[in-house]
């Protein structure tokens, strides 16, 4: 593979309030490359038309439908794959999460209900909106609808603990994994966190969320990737969020490692 590096940040209208923290982790990974001898160039993904060629990698954060067919034509090795990426829009990663027998939150229940953006990746806090019945459901669908967003999921509301994860597949074997109770720390991108409460810390089973989440990963075609669970009192949990490459906030240096690794394998 040649030394070559083209390193795509996403536009900012997918990193809603996350920019510093998305251009922080590639940063820190560009930072390794560079280190063991690679050329990285680093372009936003709205310049990206024209200048796929002579670079042996593309690293991508971009998800603009127009960055995901130019690396498409470009036919290199990309992570995260362009037709992953895809496949992270919210109403496909559902259905895709049900084949794979992922667990994910009922339809229906007594706690409310999550209305969320499913063309893609929530670009406001207004794509991912609680209703506390099916009467707010209405009105919160009617007001999707009013702003031209047709496609979108509905779950009911679980109650646990929020835990967020970030993991890199690993070319063979389980990858870097990690994960973190948002509420512990009050980081948060929009606050939905507080809806479940402070984390109760209830016990579950660490190694199979890690092996679901790596399932997953592989089903749906991407390396680099992160999301959300919902840990119930008695240790089931429930995928409520899977998205590609993630800021690794909480993890920074280990996770560009890791994709630094992920490359050079």
């Amino acid at each position: 593979m040649t030394n070559r590096v083209l390193a795509v940040l996403r536009d900012e209208r997918f990193s809603p309030n996350s920019v510093d923290n998305d251009r922080a982790i590639m940063a820190a990974v560009v930072e390794r490359l560079c280190r063991h001898g690679m050329t990285v160039d680093v372009i936003g993904e709205q310049h990206l038309a024209g200048v796929t060629e002579g670079y042996g990698l593309v690293l991508s954060m971009g998800r603009q439908p127009e960055t995901l067919d130019r690396l498409r034509a470009w036919g290199g090795r990309c992570i995260n794959t362009p037709s992953g990426i895809e496949r992270c829009r919210r109403s496909v990663v559902e259905e895709i999460m049900r084949e794979a027998g992922v667990p994910v939150p009922p339809a229906e229940g007594s706690h409310g209900y999550w209305l969320k953006r499913g063309d893609g990746a929530a670009q406001t806090h207004d794509d991912v909106v609680f209703a506390a019945d099916k009467e707010e459901l209405a009105r919160r669908v009617a007001e999707f609808r009013q702003r031209g967003i047709t496609d979108f999921t509905v779950s009911a509301h679980v109650v646990g603990d929020i835990v967020k994860f970030y993991g890199v597949l690993a070319g063979e074997g389980s990858g870097f994994f990690r994960y973190f109770y948002p509420t512990d720390d009050g980081r948060t991108k929009f606050g939905d966190e507080t809806r479940n409460g402070h984390a109760r810390h209830y016990g579950f089973n660490a190694m199979l969320l890690q092996q679901t989440m790596e399932r997953l990963a592989a089903a749906v075609g991407i390396s680099v990737y992160g999301g959300d669970v919902i840990v119930r009192e008695d240790g089931t949990f429930c995928v409520i969020d899977f998205n590609d490459w993630p800021s690794f906030s909480r993890c920074r240096d280990e996770a560009a490692a890791a994709i630094a690794r992920l490359v050079k394998s």
